[in-house]
């Protein structure tokens, strides 16, 4: 439970510096499904991607994708500047502009 506590202040800090400073994410035209795949591929040794997921994380270190989408500080923006930006819990990937907007777009999809 503490480690979702601060993920969700450190995004929520996150979030809010992104929209202070304009960061707009360029998700025209990004693909849920490429996104979700993606994911899929980089992101389960931490994260559950998807209900359907079929191995377990490794690490179970992370919250879900259904979480992080159903924060009620989740944004894109957020989103955005978070994947940017380095972070002593997650590993410094480097997503292109497309995976990273591919990302995006698929946690987004998942908000109830």
């Amino acid at each position: 439970m503490r480690r979702h506590t601060i993920f969700a202040g450190a995004f929520a800090l996150t979030a809010l510096e992104a929209v202070s400073a304009g960061a707009q994410p360029a998700t025209d035209g990004a693909d849920p499904a490429v996104g979700r795949a993606f994911a899929l591929e980089t992101c389960t040794p931490c994260h559950v991607v998807s209900s359907k997921q079929v191995s377990p994380p490794r690490f179970a270190i992370a919250p879900s994708f259904d979480a992080i989408a159903n924060h009620d500080t989740t944004t894109a923006s957020g989103l955005h500047a978070f994947l940017s930006t380095p972070h002593p819990t997650m590993p410094n990937l480097i997503l292109t502009a497309r995976e990273q907007a591919d990302v995006i777009v698929y946690i987004m999809s998942l908000k109830r």
